[in-house]
């Protein structure tokens, strides 16, 4: 059971490829037009012009203490205020230094997005193949029987861990402080909360724990993908005992620098708030995706009159899991956020207060699309056995957790200057249509069928 990836297919991911990158440059040509403050003055005035307010703060003199009470939340730990080194509980200002402040924050916010979408759709793609890896090493480490047909789906989604990991830390690297403000020495110069975290928050950390977990990893699907197509020719189960070994060891790795890594790639990007809850939030919403990804690929291949094997209740079981950690995730976002809006410590709940107010609609949405519909459409056991149906419900999982990559990134760099166009859709094209090449490619250099598995008979007539 050989697979070849199309030329149809091919051409339409490096069409993908070709539109998100001018979608990409776009998106930084837009950003450049505003190149100093009295570009912003115009685009303000345009929309004071316009709307009759600036950013959501009325015009008129009895709308300034709205304007405080906005910037009173902003000091306590958001991104756009820590951007000029400003102390984090606030100081005395002139009206017109208000000003000032207010019109550079937005010329740093308008130069933050493209590097933004671009760490956002990178982050996702990439985040989709790891929450694979831990799929498929969980499969290999509890001996499951009902999935060997599936390996070699997984193992061509992974096979993007490596270059797609890379691709993120790249763009850390080159967008600098336009992400990741702690990586500017003078805002590290003006606030002693980032000071104390320097020893982990530094750039040559950031970097060399990076490479740490990627290498890690990729070794990890290296040699279980080696000991998998090693064990097709073998005449024992020696191979299989191998990769048996080895995942249960990488998944006490994979738990650690997974959740080392939601910090450094993710919640480092509001340097002044933390979450005990984030590194398992941000595995819930990978392994989800994953998850999710597996069945879509498998079904699409199923399509293609491949893997006679895998049946309706493969397909039921990937549901049971898109449904399950859906539920699972839910769960996390529901204690994380409780927790932090019952305390209502002022450095904690400032993460949520700005987006509830600036991202209220992509915020609750996602909320809409990661729980309510999951729960609504795949609820019912017969549902999870229609193809399209399971397609359907992963389509609106996958974009309900790009939301929610998006929701974690965009408040700390673009403020409230955010909108899912251009830089952001050209974004997903490109490193979607990278994905699909390492994937597609990956799936037809070996048979989609792991043939001397020992649990590869009772995978066959899985039925229930």
């Amino acid at each position: 059971m050989e697979y070849k990836i199309s030329n149809r297919l091919r051409i339409g991911a490096i069409v993908m490829i070709v539109l998100g990158l001018l979608g990409v440059a776009y998106g930084f040509m837009d950003s450049h037009k505003y190149e100093d403050v009295e570009d912003v003055k115009e685009l303000l005035a345009s929309e004071h012009h316009g709307h009759g307010e600036v950013h959501g703060v009325e015009s008129h003199d009895d709308g300034h203490a709205e304007q405080e009470h906005s910037e009173s939340h902003a000091e306590l730990a958001s991104h756009t205020d820590q951007i000029h080194g400003e102390d984090a509980h606030g100081a005395e200002h002139a009206e017109e230094g208000h000003k000032m402040s207010h019109e550079e924050h937005v010329l740093h916010q308008i130069h933050n997005r493209p590097y933004s979408a671009l760490y956002v759709a990178a982050f996702f793609f990439f985040m989709i193949a790891l929450g694979v890896l831990a799929f498929y090493a969980i499969q290999y480490a509890a001996q499951a029987g009902w999935s060997p047909v599936l390996f070699r789906v997984m193992e061509g989604i992974t096979s993007y861990v490596l270059p797609g990991g890379l691709i993120v830390l790249a763009i850390a690297y080159v967008a600098d402080s336009h992400i990741f403000i702690w990586m500017d020495p003078d805002v590290v110069a003006h606030d002693e909360l980032i000071q104390g975290k320097a020893g982990w928050l530094n750039k040559a950390g950031f970097m060399i724990r990076g490479f740490i977990f990627l290498g890690g990893w990729s070794l990890y699907r290296y040699f279980s993908r080696k000991f998998s197509l090693a064990q097709d020719e073998a005449d024992d189960n020696r191979n299989f005992k191998k990769n048996f070994r080895i995942s249960a060891g990488f998944l006490v790795f994979y738990i650690y620098t997974e959740s080392m890594m939601s910090w450094d790639w993710i919640m480092s990007v509001d340097p002044h708030w933390f979450s005990t809850l984030f590194g398992w939030y941000v595995f819930a919403s990978m392994f989800v995706s994953g998850i999710t990804v597996i069945a879509i690929v498998t079904i699409y291949l199923k399509s293609k009159g491949l893997l006679e094997f895998v049946n309706d209740s493969h397909i039921h079981d990937l549901a049971k899991f898109m449904f399950g950690i859906s539920i699972f995730w839910t769960y996390l976002w529901f204690s994380q956020f409780m927790l932090i809006w019952y305390s209502n410590i002022p450095e904690e709940v400032t993460y949520f207060v700005t987006r509830i107010e600036d991202y209220n609609l992509p915020f609750f949405g996602m909320l809409a699309m990661n729980f309510i519909f999951p729960l609504l459409l795949l609820m019912n056991s017969d549902y999870k056995r229609i193809n399209w149906f399971v397609v359907m419900a992963g389509i609106v999982i996958l974009c309900g957790h790009y939301i929610d990559i998006f929701n974690m990134i965009m408040p700390a760099t673009v403020g409230d200057r955010w909108f899912i166009g251009i830089p952001e859709v050209g974004s997903i094209l490109l490193f979607g249509g990278i994905f699909l090449l390492f994937v597609f490619t990956a799936l037809g250099k070996a048979p989609l069928l792991a043939k001397r598995n020992p649990f590869m008979k009772e995978s066959e007539h899985f039925h229930y």
